[in-house]
């Protein structure tokens, strides 16, 4: 298997591209704070793992871009799933984001009416 394969056979999977990065490839263009990666190895091998808030974790090295694909592959394999159902549009989830906004802010309203009038905003009591 070579990293060509590999991304062909993550995406058959509906493994979304965000979460893996294999220079030439599948180039992550905005980095999140963690993803998978594959990439050629300083002394000519390959390197498989993890990148999670700028540091390399689970690091695995190859002899070859075929052993370095399978690791990676089953890492993404292993990797928790998402629960079942997830089917909202973006305009769904900000919508919902929207509502949730709205219900913040209702219940901060409702606790500051609530407040008993000798509190000061931090909390001490007024002298």
């Amino acid at each position: 298997m070579d990293r060509t394969e590999l991304v062909t056979t993550l995406r058959d999977e509906q493994v979304p591209d965000a979460l893996y990065d294999i220079p030439g490839v599948q180039d992550i263009p905005v980095q999140p704070d963690a993803y998978y990666y594959l990439r050629p190895a300083a002394d000519g091998g390959w390197e498989t793992g993890l990148r999670e808030r700028s540091l390399d974790r689970d690091t695995s090295r190859f002899a070859t871009e075929d052993e370095a694909c399978r690791d990676l592959l089953a890492k993404l394999r292993a990797r928790p799933r998402p629960p079942e159902g997830g089917g909202e549009s973006v305009d769904e989830l900000l919508a919902q984001g929207e509502e949730l906004r709205r219900w913040a802010r209702e219940e901060v309203e409702r606790a500051l009416r609530e407040r008993p009038p000798d509190e000061t905003r931090n909390g001490d009591q007024e002298r």
